[in-house]
């Protein structure tokens, strides 16, 4: 380390946590898929043009992370018409040797009920061994380890590079709304299609499809237990979240014996992998319904009738599901929860409720048309008085100093990636409980996680030659480690871009800068300011 670096760090640190705090933040299946209800309100205005509100920092909170691409995109277009078309979420791009990572992927190759039906087997192989031999074991779980780190590698990809920022943030929004650890059983095998094929579709869609599809996916009635809930077998669990965390909210109405009752709504849905079997009685079989894993067998249904919310719930299978859906959905309290926590992301730990109160009146006029919710949000006062506060979390700080330090690049490894988010206590679907990671400053920013942040700000800075590598490169081939090394070499230091965004930084921040002795250095300072905190 050189004297000024070891000088420089201290100060740095106390520079980042100052800085810190006086920037704080004002308080399934392709079938289960329905067409968005009508309602939509987005259009083209000139509200962001006429606020003149800072480009930057406009990209900053819209994006992962501004950087000269995105920046130069959405100056060709003007920032309220790349809005726009950010809320629209089409023709996605990304780079041709990212997208061919991604399409080399098993989860993108293999159709999803085929590779759990082939694991299943495994399941069942290595279970005929326990106690002999724990070779087929350790590699069941190896394989379900290694697809859920190509879920995890695919998000990564998408979130660096793709042209539809805003789907990729609303994308992680939506799995940490509707969290699903990857602890569970073999979970982590399911998370990246209730990922591509629950989530995505309905991003920036419709909420009362998007809750549809996770209602229904297996992933979801496996991790709350719905796969067990059955007529004179109760099991709560799926009902009480389904209420409590995904659509209407604590205290915001609902009872006990309504949570009870839109369990036996819930009876019947589950899962089976193996082949159907229909119902010998007629009325049965009119009333199964079987859609890749997921299964509503009428033989575990309670038929009876059922009043949630004052409503009655007439017992007929799985149509009960799709009117419970259609109840909690258009709820007011589930617009206002809804809208409550998109605001906690995008503008303030404690929004204000006239901001809520519109969004949520955006949410019931358009029947829970997201873009059209995101349109009011972003266009209100409060969200531009907000811009450069709110504190990033470790899945933005680490996206956003990886699209600063390697744009043009394309990343072949994400696992150095992920091993960054990991440290930081965010490992993708790792929350283990359903109300996901907290979206709040005062859960990411402790001492320990602005050293922690500055650790990856310096391991960046130097340059990690493996994001670079194949994974299961063996580090011989000395021609592919020194063409690593130099793409590795973030430029940030001799970046026009990134030099003229530091000059929006404060003073302190600036003159830190002026300290640094190399530009490896100046790289590490840069990624590790206060300013780098927030978004």
């Amino acid at each position: 380390m050189t004297k000024s670096a070891s000088f420089f760090l201290p100060v740095l640190s106390l520079v980042l946590l100052t800085g810190l705090a006086g920037c704080a933040s004002s308080n399934r299946s392709d079938t289960l898929q329905s067409e968005s209800v009508p309602g939509r309100s987005v259009q083209l205005g000139n509200q962001l043009q006429q606020a003149q509100i800072d480009p930057g920092l406009f990209l900053n909170r819209l994006t992962w992370g501004e950087n000269a691409s995105s920046m130069a995109a959405m100056q060709s277009l003007g920032m309220d018409k790349y809005l726009y078309q950010q809320l629209l979420a089409k023709n996605a791009q990304l780079p041709e040797a990212v997208q061919k990572q991604i399409d080399a992927m098993t989860i993108s190759q293999k159709p999803f009920v085929t590779m759990m039906q082939d694991l299943d087997q495994q399941r069942r192989a290595s279970a005929e061994m326990k106690g002999t031999d724990d070779t087929l074991r350790k590699a069941y779980q190896q394989e379900l380890t290694r697809i859920a780190r190509e879920a995890a590698s695919r998000s990564v990809l998408r979130a660096t590079y793709s042209s539809n920022q805003l789907l990729e943030q609303m994308g992680w929004f939506w799995m940490n709304h509707f969290n699903i650890s990857n602890r569970k059983e073999n979970l982590r095998a399911m998370l990246g299609d209730f990922e591509e094929n629950a989530i995505r579709p309905q991003a920036l869609g419709n909420f009362r499809t998007l809750l549809r599809a996770t209602v229904f996916h297996p992933a979801m009635l496996r991790y709350l237990d719905n796969e067990h809930n059955a007529a004179n077998k109760i099991n709560e669990n799926y009902a009480r979240e389904l209420m409590e965390l995904h659509t209407m909210g604590v205290g915001s109405g609902y009872t006990q014996t309504d949570v009870q009752e839109l369990a036996r709504v819930l009876t019947g849905v589950g899962i089976n992998l193996r082949p159907a079997q229909v119902p010998a009685k007629a009325e049965q079989q009119a009333n199964f319904v079987r859609l890749g894993m997921m299964e509503f067998n009428p033989r575990r249904h309670d038929f009876g009738d059922k009043t949630i919310l004052g409503v009655t719930i007439k017992g007929r299978g799985i149509a009960e599901v799709e009117q419970v859906i259609d109840l909690l959905s258009r709820q007011p309290a589930t617009a206002k929860f809804i809208s409550r926590k998109l605001a906690m992301y995008f503008v303030s730990d404690e929004p204000s409720q006239a901001l809520v109160d519109r969004m949520a009146a955006t949410f019931l006029r358009s029947d829970g048309d997201i873009p059209s919710v995101l349109q009011t949000m972003f266009y209100a006062p409060e969200f531009t008085a907000s811009l450069g506060k709110k504190f990033k979390d470790p899945v933005h700080y680490v996206i956003a100093s990886v699209r600063l330090a390697y744009d043009g690049s394309n990343i072949v490894n994400t696992g150095p990636i992920l091993n960054w988010i990991n440290t930081l206590g965010q490992q993708p679907n790792g929350h283990q409980t359903p109300d996901g990671y907290p979206l709040h400053e005062m859960a990411w920013s402790s001492a320990a996680q602005m050293t922690a942040r500055f650790d990856i700000a310096r391991a960046i800075a130097r340059g990690t030659p493996n994001l670079f590598k194949p994974e299961e490169d063996d580090g011989k081939n000395e021609a592919l480690n020194a063409q690593a090394r130099e793409l590795a070499r973030p430029a940030l230091a001799q970046n026009v871009y990134v030099k003229t965004l530091s000059k929006r930084f404060s003073a302190g921040s600036q003159e830190a800068l002026t300290q640094s002795a190399s530009p490896q250095e100046w790289n590490a300072f840069f990624l590790a300011t206060p300013e780098m905190m927030r978004r």
